[in-house]
């Protein structure tokens, strides 16, 4: 196999729920279980910290990756969905493995995998376990997939869990209700395993109190730990400060429970160094100055909310337009509700199945009082918004992470530091 092939095969041939939803979903950790034992359990060669949540999971991830490498440890992080290229999924340092590395796994697993059958998902788990052994990573940072109870991830034995926040999203495999979601998010939380959590009140709370008491595991709730120092954060987006508060919990939780000496100075470092040491796109990033140009992967209502808050401090008194797509399976009604009315909308769709497709979801838009346009791809949604917008405008573009993964290269190239 070449690495095009390997990738034709990833993405094309096995069940893949980014690309097709609920047809490609397996729930349950029997069979990654058995693929990662017949492949030497990877997963048990070295120190993880579990990471699970409804929105902030990757930046959460990769803050405390950049924490951890400041404090000269070799770091594995493992973040799905990927931008740009698939092997994103899995850095050590921010070094993807090489395509050589790709090739020759699928190849030495290839019967492995006819046999069982495994998702993309349970497949590209396995590699980055597999990745980050051959690595000899000193720890690594594991974001859960979906859910958490039965995400393939859930075969690790963490040192920490880590759960940010709860919303309504995936509804149709999670649950209907937020204390239905928290109980499967709070299937990570292990027998004596210390867990933090990052925003939860009432009945969310009592959910994860229940189930850490459960486990006999020590439970830390980050809005009940020290204020944040005012550190500098390479990520922008008003919703980092709430991943910040949880990342600096579970800092302090790593210290209390696992010595590991992680200083202030450390943290703000880290903090300082995300970009450049984890490599995280797509978070209230900017694209171009005049006019200035932003995307964000936020993508259900929970972590929309946020999004249009800081647009309209963004735009001041200037137009907006918004390039907008989403995936047909999320509550859509809900971040339609949430969005400007006086913005003007390109309304478009990502190339995957999963995709809203444009004219439905411009219809949906009108009850909502959204005008805007239907444009046939992504590039050309964007390319039709700059030639209407004036230099002092601002243009955004988002409603899902595979709208943003469209953006052309060249515009991630030429991006300015968020």
């Amino acid at each position: 196999m070449n690495y095009a092939e390997v990738l034709d095969y990833l993405f094309n041939q096995v069940p893949m729920f980014h690309r097709e939803g609920a047809a490609a979903y397996k729930p349950g950790l029997d069979l990654i279980r058995k693929l990662c034992e017949l492949m030497g359990n990877p997963q048990m060669s070295y120190p993880c910290i579990h990471v699970a949540g409804t929105n902030g999971k990757g930046s959460t991830s990769s803050m405390l990756s950049s924490v951890l490498q400041v404090s000269g440890k070799k770091v594995g992080l493992f973040t799905s969905p990927h931008i740009r290229d698939f092997r994103e999924r899995m850095k050590v340092n921010n070094e993807f493995p090489t395509e050589g590395w790709v090739i020759g796994f699928m190849e030495h697993n290839m019967p492995l995998f006819l046999e069982l059958k495994p998702t993309f998902f349970e497949m590209t788990t396995a590699m980055a376990f597999t990745y980050f052994a051959e690595s000899k990573v000193d720890i690594a940072v594991i974001e859960v997939g979906m859910g958490g109870r039965l995400d393939a991830t859930n075969i690790i034995e963490p040192v920490l869990s880590v759960i940010t926040n709860i919303g309504l999203d995936h509804m149709d495999f999670l649950g209907d209700t937020l204390e239905k979601i928290a109980m499967e998010k709070a299937g990570i939380i292990k027998r004596n395993i210390p867990v933090v959590v990052g925003e939860a009140e009432g009945a969310l709370r009592v959910v994860f109190e229940s189930k850490a008491k459960e486990c006999g595991s020590p439970v830390m709730f980050a809005d009940q730990t020290h204020a944040v120092r005012d550190w500098k954060c390479a990520l922008k987006g008003i919703y980092q400060e709430r991943n910040k508060c949880t990342v600096f919990a579970a800092i302090q939780a790593l210290n209390t429970f696992q010595s590991m000496g992680l200083t202030d100075q450390m943290v703000e470092q880290g903090f300082a160094e995300v970009l450049q040491r984890t490599g995280l796109m797509g978070r209230w990033q900017q694209l171009s100055a005049a006019p200035k140009m932003i995307c964000d992967t936020g993508h259900n209502a929970h972590g929309m909310r946020y999004v249009v808050e800081q647009l309209e401090q963004e735009r001041g008194d200037h137009r907006l337009w918004i390039v907008f797509g989403m995936v047909k399976d999320k509550d859509i009604t809900s971040v339609l509700r949430l969005l400007p009315k006086d913005a003007y909308y390109l309304f478009t769709q990502a190339s995957i199945p999963r995709a809203m497709p444009k004219e439905q979801l411009a219809e949906m838009a009108r009850a909502f009082e959204l005008k805007g346009e239907t444009v046939v791809d992504v590039p050309t949604a964007i390319a039709r918004a700059k030639s209407m917008a004036g230099p002092d405008d601002l243009i955004f573009i988002g409603g899902s992470t595979f709208i943003v993964s469209e953006i052309k290269t060249d515009s991630y190239a030429d991006a300015t530091t968020p």
